[in-house]
């Protein structure tokens, strides 16, 4: 088990304490899904958002949590009772950490866990690091969180990918026009109000590079879903763009690069963010599927 992590940390080539803190929480994600998948989450839900994006395509950017969809609509769904197989699978790799479950208001159609523990004890286990360490307290914690959407929109689609470390398994995961659709949804959508998730702007001209389509039904049912869409509309090409163009006129981008700045190693394509940056890229490589 030692090995299994060990190999696992070694692929990130960590070079600073906060590229080992980041590592760490990533290995915890990735225990995470093991122990899920060892249940049967994944015949009924689907794995998405960024660090979906991460594990399984190769986002170059660490990530914070994981966000889980239901395949269908499931108001009698409990996180509940899918703790105790992350608790046993985290604690037969040596971690001991707390899940506690998030209380929300009874209307609310997310069911949210945190998952807790000691930074720095849990970094001499799987590093050579010796404490003290400069840069992690011996009181900080790290938390990951994860959330199910138990109302999904329709139209997603999905596939299984495989992970090999620490050990073979197998989960269901939103497919990459799908994912696409929900992270232009965040940056149509989200409600951060002054501050500017840089993380979103950064996904999205990964998913442009990579000439990724966007699966816009999907994309519709989120904002009709949410709110962002008025129902007599049918989201189309042309009303996209216009939507993306109206919103990189008002992002601060300075905010936007600090945001991205923890989570990246080559920050020099930073230089370019603007707001003629993105609308340029938008016309020239979006598409839809």
């Amino acid at each position: 088990m030692r090995s299994a992590i060990g190999d696992m940390l070694g692929k990130y080539q960590c070079k600073n304490v906060m590229e080992f803190r980041n590592a760490l929480k990533e290995i915890i994600q990735e225990i995470i899904l093991l122990g899920l998948s060892r249940t049967n989450f994944f015949n009924q839900a689907a794995f998405y958002g960024g660090t979906a994006l991460r594990i399984f395509y190769g986002l170059d950017r660490f990530s914070e949590d994981l966000d889980f969809s239901l395949i269908e609509q499931q108001p009698a769904f409990d996180i509940n009772d899918y703790i105790p197989a992350i608790r046993d699978e985290l604690g037969a790799y040596g971690f001991q950490l707390t899940i506690e479950r998030k209380q929300k208001s009874m209307d609310s159609t997310i069911q949210s866990a945190f998952v807790k523990g000691g930074t720095l004890i849990h970094l001499t286990k799987i590093a050579s690091i010796e404490p003290p360490v400069s840069g992690i307290s011996s009181g900080e914690m790290l938390r990951v969180k994860f959330e199910i959407d138990t109302d999904p929109p329709e139209g997603a689609q999905y596939e299984s990918k495989y992970q090999l470390l620490p050990v073979p398994y197998s989960t269901r995961l939103y497919d990459k026009p799908s994912l696409f659709a929900g992270k232009l949804h965040a940056i149509l959508c989200r409600n951060w109000q002054t501050r500017v998730k840089g993380r979103d702007f950064y996904d999205y001209i990964w998913y442009l590079s990579r000439d990724i389509p966007v699966n816009i039904f999907h994309l519709e049912k989120r904002m009709l879903q949410s709110g962002h869409l008025d129902p007599s509309e049918t989201l189309n090409f042309q009303m996209l763009q216009s939507k993306l163009e109206e919103r990189f006129s008002s992002v601060d981008f300075s905010q936007a690069k600090s945001d991205i700045l923890p989570f990246i190693r080559n920050t020099n394509e930073l230089n370019l963010w603007n707001s003629d940056f993105f609308s340029s890229i938008t016309k020239s490589k979006l598409r839809v599927a």
